[in-house]
């Protein structure tokens, strides 16, 4: 046994000769999720701090805010404000809260954070961001909030959009 030359390198008759190399991600990891309008976003991976399940009795209502931030939420000693992002994209379709939890994704830049209430999460995907596209027919409201979009498979009217969350942050619709 010790002079057989398969068991001495590793290499026995069922194995390959050559190992099998694991495919390399191309672009950027991002997350993907939908508003209560249906429409899909996306957020660069490394521009969210944490996603947060939260169910919504914990999300405390503050009087005389923007109509846009649902509320705060305590994470870790941290209180955020959280806010409908399809409501604050513009959209008229109102995030459902008679849930047993709400996804929150909370976004940071410098010393601000923001939690932004989505619909549901697709999940984590490499995206090529220089196949991104200029949006087209997009609302008024929202296009200040887009980096660009994604056309998805061979229907031209389905789109992946990507946001940018530090304009998200910075904006002064939520002084309104």
């Amino acid at each position: 046994m010790i002079g057989n030359l398969d068991f001495s390198t590793g290499r026995g008759q069922d194995q390959a000769p050559e190992l099998q190399e694991l495919e390399s991600p191309e672009g950027e990891l991002h997350l993907k999720f939908f508003v209560a309008s249906g429409d899909e976003f996306a957020l660069p991976a490394t521009g969210i701090r944490e996603v947060i399940s939260s169910p919504p009795d914990r999300i405390t209502p503050i009087p005389n805010v923007s109509p846009l931030l649902l509320g705060t939420l305590n994470v870790r000693g941290r209180v955020i404000w959280v806010a409908d992002l399809g409501q604050f994209l513009g959209s008229p379709i109102l995030l459902s809260t008679d849930r047993p939890e709400i996804s929150v994704i909370a976004v940071e830049d410098q010393d601000t954070m923001l939690g932004l209430a989505i619909d549901r999460i697709v999940g984590m995907d490499w995206l090529d961001i220089e196949e991104i596209q200029i949006p087209t027919n997009v609302p008024d409201g929202m296009a200040p909030f887009l980096r660009g979009e994604w056309t998805q498979g061979r229907e031209s009217d389905r789109h992946l959009r990507l946001l940018d969350q530090v304009a998200i942050l910075r904006s002064a619709r939520w002084a309104a």
